[in-house]
């Protein structure tokens, strides 16, 4: 079973900076949230992983999606704005990570570390051009014990303004369980020393023993006020 911690969700207030951005990136989505953006729901994302390796190896290897070397997966490059670097300590609480991407950015803040075994972070600030059909608040990454191997649980907590959530959730799950695939394969990659540009595929990857058959499950966690 995957358990996720609450999290507080925070929406920052719209500032200059935030309207500058949205005015120069925001043009390709904005015809998609005058047609289908409403009032915004909570969402998330979590994806659970078996690794051959211990929690500790693991956990020196965490990373962001911001940070994960290699080109991202076709679905990322046509529907999210570019990633290109990280500024900042993520493994202290309280340090605020900001996330450079194409034409924007975003902050994250840390909010817990149980070195090695939790990391959970809020984003304080997001100016990538699509805050009118998905806001980030949030994610955590839960690493177990599971013999002498490891399970890492990730999770994405977002809000969610497209409507109807009947067409739109699916394709949410699936760009973020790739964002999550994307960036548990840069993880195995620095652990096992491999060529992140090969792309292994997951079943490969990431092998299965105290996980579902499959290996990788994505699942809605919880919403609220869908319609």
């Amino acid at each position: 079973m995957i358990t996720g911690r609450k999290v507080e969700m925070r929406v920052p207030e719209p500032s200059l900076a935030t309207a500058r951005v949205k005015k120069h990136g925001a043009g390709r989505y904005r015809p998609v949230s005058w047609l289908f953006a409403r009032k915004g729901v909570s969402e998330a994302v979590a994806t659970r992983v078996h690794f051959d390796a211990s929690p500790e190896a693991v956990w020196n290897r965490i990373m962001f999606y911001e940070e994960v070397p290699g080109r991202t997966p076709f679905l990322l490059r046509a529907l999210l704005p570019r990633p290109i670097r990280t500024e900042g300590d993520k493994t202290r609480i309280g340090t605020k990570v900001r996330c450079v991407y194409k034409g924007g950015d975003l902050v994250k803040r840390i909010t817990s570390v149980e070195a090695p075994h939790f990391l959970e972070f809020e984003v304080v600030d997001q100016r990538l051009g699509i805050e009118d059909c998905i806001r980030t608040s949030g994610g955590s990454y839960q690493i177990y014990s599971c013999g002498d191997a490891t399970d890492v649980v990730l999770i994405t907590n977002y809000e969610a303004y497209l409507r109807p959530r009947s067409l739109w959730s699916p394709l949410e799950t699936l760009l973020v369980s790739q964002l999550h695939r994307h960036i548990l394969r840069g993880v195995s990659a620095a652990v096992f020393h491999r060529d992140p540009a090969a792309r292994p595929a997951v079943a490969e990857l990431l092998k299965t023993q105290c996980v579902p058959p499959g290996g990788l499950a994505c699942t809605v966690l919880q919403s609220s006020s869908r319609r």
